[in-house]
């Protein structure tokens, strides 16, 4: 595990009333961080409505606006982002990506094309996560990028007019394939595709297609070959940002968890390369329901509800990773309810999260008294069906601060979460989002 940090604030999860009621959740982080890269390259005015307004996004709104975009936020919580027509401003001062992965990976790919120079820097956390899958093809494509220890943040990066690129990406990774697509398509020739071993998600080429750009895109036996041509415009797009399925997998679950729940979750993304969780949980034996489902900005929404109900352990196999991997957190925490043995594999990104998410896990889990086997891939749950409480530690790392929020929610004893202040991350409403529904929280600082 990494180093102890100094635990500022925390919170206290304990068992008590069931959930019920209907709530929304913030906007989805990767719609956000993609509409704001592309109104950032487009032509004209992007409007971006139910944008996620939290640490990583204002990340990428802050290099934005260092790149060259002028940006407004409205008074009812829009984004107004006038682009550069792709013509990035040399920026004065270092790119701080914060904590932000897909904010250092996907952005570069647009810098390493079009910026004159820049330097991408994060806090501690992003600056131990490999760059290197992302760095390989970038340079193969022409890109002149010096990294620390060849592999880590900072990033120098001297912009060059990139070429077209065939590739196929060693391990499937959304934010990778985001990065050379867009390099791609503002290369100064040559056709760029790249081949998935697993279908990812598919926000990129989905906010393309709504910012005017033609992107081609064939099915494989295994996984996807995408296609863009260099020299297209992008135009400025009206955004709306559905609900984050990601966020709204922490309170799904704890409905399922704490007895006599019911819980609505409304205006949720649920483009099919996200569902994964909701697929695994039904298996568990919760009760799903989908509701009021539509299409907005080219992404399906939909209602979620769901009941409590007694769950049994799954196996996760390794295709199924790329549309759950962010709720593979809380999926833990579910199966140390259930009844039987979770089992889940070809996970190994787990690893290079905020932090090692699978040590993480194990970590968190032994220390409210259930049984997990470490795998480098993944974990095995020996799940009993209750469980008994105490206390974890974040690690910084804002899911794995959630997943052991729900936990308390239904362990016998509660679960103390060390390290709260990550939730900002992603989620800053959490907490009161879950007191909303009925849970009993306690918040204390150190």
């Amino acid at each position: 595990m990494t180093e102890k940090r100094p635990l500022e604030q925390g919170m206290r999860c304990f068992p008590g009333s069931p959930l019920r009621g209907t709530v929304a959740v913030p906007g989805d982080k990767s719609i956000t961080h993609r509409a704001i890269l592309f109104g950032l390259l487009a032509e004209g005015r992007t409007e971006v409505s139910g944008w996620l307004d939290a640490a990583d996004c204002r990340s990428s709104l802050q290099i934005a606006r260092m790149l060259g975009a002028e940006v407004a936020e409205t008074d009812d919580g829009r984004l107004i982002i006038h682009g550069t027509a792709g013509n990035l401003r040399e920026p004065e001062d270092v790119l701080d990506c914060g904590n932000s992965g897909t904010t250092m990976r996907v952005f570069l790919g647009a810098i390493a094309a079009r910026a004159p120079f820049a330097v991408l820097t994060g806090d501690g956390s992003l600056r131990r996560r490999p760059m290197r899958r992302v760095i390989d093809p970038l340079t193969d494509m022409g890109a002149a990028i010096s990294a620390r220890s060849g592999r880590f943040a900072p990033l120098a990066v001297q912009g060059r007019a990139l070429r077209g690129i065939d590739y196929t990406l060693p391990v499937a990774s959304a934010q990778v394939k985001s990065a050379i697509l867009v390099a791609g398509l503002l290369a100064h020739d040559g056709v760029t595709a790249v081949t998935e071993p697993e279908a990812t998600r598919d926000h990129t080429e989905n906010l393309l297609t709504a910012f005017g750009v033609h992107v081609k895109r064939a099915s494989l036996p295994a996984g996807n070959r995408i296609e863009v041509e260099p020299g297209q415009v992008l135009r400025g797009a009206a955004v709306a940002v559905p609900g984050d399925p990601s966020s709204a997998a922490f309170l799904i679950a704890a409905a399922a968890l704490v007895p006599g729940s019911a819980v609505t979750v409304t205006g949720v993304g649920l483009n099919a390369t996200r569902t994964g969780f909701l697929r695994a949980l039904g298996r568990m034996g919760a009760q799903v329901e989908l509701g009021n489902l539509r299409k907005v900005s080219g992404e399906v929404v939909g209602d979620i509800t769901v009941t409590h109900g007694p769950l049994t352990g799954i196996e996760i196999e390794p295709a199924e990773v790329p549309s759950l991997i962010d709720e593979l957190p809380v999926l833990a925490v579910l199966a140390a309810f259930a009844e039987g043995t979770t089992r889940v594999r070809g996970a190994a990104e787990l690893r290079v999260k905020e932090t090692d998410r699978i040590a993480a896990v194990a970590e968190g889990l032994r220390s409210i008294g259930v049984q997990v086997d470490e795998a480098e891939d993944g974990f095995t749950v020996y799940g009993r069906g209750t469980v008994d409480g105490g206390a974890v530690d974040s690690h910084g790392d804002h899911r794995i601060a959630m997943s052991f929020a729900v936990a308390g929610l239904a362990a016998r004893r509660g679960v103390t979460v060390h390290g709260w202040d990550c939730v900002n991350i992603s989620y800053p409403s959490f907490a009161a989002t879950l007191e909303q529904l009925g849970a009993s929280l306690q918040a204390w600082s150190e």
